[in-house]
């Protein structure tokens, strides 16, 4: 384990769909209730239509908010021809974190979903001092993510944005 000291981020929350409110939004949900658990601040919770477009401009602003640290990002990351996050998400990237991918990928397969784990094209990385993660919509996935991925390595990922 590091010996980095725990620091509060700011995240966004923001859902990729077409037919979600914040009020249906059962994984946005549980990604902000997640975070205030660990000690984190929800600065806004967003739903955003699963339109290239509207994606990206919602990601600058994430990116051009002094007060955000860490985009979290839920849904839009099939194979289905709606399914544009990642694509948006990769073009922007200042620099990609394969290993989240692969990680979440790795256990979905071995402890949740067997081989259609495959299908998720999950990823991470850096968009100048800004961490973004997409994952998929599902709470399954988002808790996944959230309790063995993310959330044990913000403190981390911080530092090294900070750097």
């Amino acid at each position: 384990m590091h010996k980095i000291p725990f620091r509060s981020a700011r995240c966004i929350v923001v859902t990729v769909s077409d037919t979600r409110t914040v009020d249906t939004d059962k994984s946005g949900q549980l990604i902000k209730h997640l975070l205030e658990e660990n000690n984190h601040i929800c600065a806004n919770h967003i739903i955003v239509k699963d339109e290239q477009l509207m994606i990206d401009e919602m990601i600058s602003e994430g990116v051009n908010n002094k007060e955000v640290d860490i985009i979290l990002m839920t849904g839009g990351t099939g194979i289905a021809k709606r399914d544009v996050t990642i694509e948006v998400v990769e073009k922007k990237l200042t620099k990609i974190v394969p290993g989240f991918g692969e990680l979440f990928r790795m256990i979905s397969y071995k402890e949740d979903i067997g081989s259609r784990a495959m299908m998720s094209r999950a990823i991470a990385g850096t968009i100048g001092d800004k961490f973004i993660v997409a994952m998929p919509g599902s709470s399954g996935a988002v808790r996944l993510a959230m309790k063995r991925l993310i959330l044990p390595e913000i403190p981390h990922i911080l530092h090294e944005l900070k750097k």
